[in-house]
């Protein structure tokens, strides 16, 4: 919290720099000393915005945050593999989001795309591939040489290796595949971490699944709006009909009044889409109680400057 204390002590002669107009470029030498937080996220609306909740107590965090490294710390390290999974849990990040597909002979590995061509050197779809092809691709290499030993998992590895030290956000990706959901939850429970799990979809139909085979798991919906969309009250009553534990819709699209509404319904509000620093910023403002975020870090920073803390 050292670094919240100077970001406070700093936050009058930099905002008077932003007021007067002048850009970051133009800015006197003193604005030079800047916190570190400040140099990552450094604009002038995100100060003004720091400056008024820090100054007039207007917290929008008003529990701990949740914080859910997308595909692991995914900034840093290869996406669902175990470097980007361990960065996060370097980070003190403690919730990860994973996705999981079939193989052809019936493994339930983690992979987001349908296909390996963009985060393996192998081709074709994930499944009609057998897990003996899988654990010979390099999954790694496409983001640096020096993960060229990472491996596309499979979901019993990644629980067995973080169970106890991570809760599970698993979204079940390739539609109309029987079984899907139900054979992630049966092994969920085969390892024990039940209690450490919540399943998410874009498809509907995998979260009603979810709530029927296992009602007593948390189940979140990934709202299926794209970019620039409008928000759908229908959205509201599906979500209800069904007892799903979260709505998580796109941090762009989300606004306070959406946040309140949702909350005086019963959900859990958790943004995803999370493309940069200024959406999250808007997602936290706008009282969400989490977001998946490939940054985790910037988060933790951002959070604890607002006094308040991830989980």
């Amino acid at each position: 919290m050292e670094r919240c204390g100077t970001l406070k002590r700093q936050l009058d002669p930099i905002t008077v720099h932003c007021n007067s107009g002048a850009s970051p470029a133009t800015q006197p030498a003193s604005a030079d000393a800047r916190p570190t937080f400040l140099k990552s996220v450094w604009n002038p609306v995100a100060i003004i915005q720091l400056t008024k909740i820090i100054r007039e107590g207007i917290n929008p965090v008003t529990a701990e945050f949740m914080n859910i490294a997308h595909r692991g710390a995914s900034s840093y390290a290869p996406e669902n593999t175990f470097a980007a999974y361990d960065k996060a849990l370097a980070m003190g990040v403690n919730h990860i989001e994973l996705d999981v597909h079939f193989t052809s002979d019936d493994h339930l590995v983690v992979i987001h795309d349908d296909t390996v061509d963009r985060t393996t050197d192998g081709s074709g779809p994930v499944a009609d591939h057998t897990l003996g092809d899988l654990r010979s691709l390099d999954a790694g290499s496409w983001f640096g040489h020096q993960y060229a030993d990472e491996r596309i998992p499979t979901l019993g590895e990644v629980l067995e290796r973080y169970k106890g030290r991570h809760h599970f956000h698993i979204e079940i990706k390739a539609r109309r595949v029987p079984g899907l959901a139900t054979r992630t939850i049966d092994m969920v429970r085969g390892y024990g971490v039940t209690n450490d799990v919540t399943i998410t979809s874009f498809w509907k139909p995998w979260i009603d699944e979810s709530r029927a085979y296992a009602p007593d798991i948390p189940t979140g919906w990934l709202v299926p709006l794209g970019p620039d969309s409008q928000w759908e009250d229908s959205i509201v009553d599906q979500a209800l009909e069904s007892g799903f534990t979260q709505v998580c819709p796109r941090a762009d699209i989300v606004t306070p009044e959406i946040v309140k509404m949702l909350h005086e319904k019963g959900f859990v509000v958790r943004c995803h889409g999370i493309s940069n620093e200024d959406l999250m910023r808007h997602a936290v403002e706008c009282g969400a109680d989490g977001m998946t975020i490939n940054f985790p870090d910037k988060l933790v920073e951002y959070v604890e400057c607002l006094g308040a803390k991830c989980r």
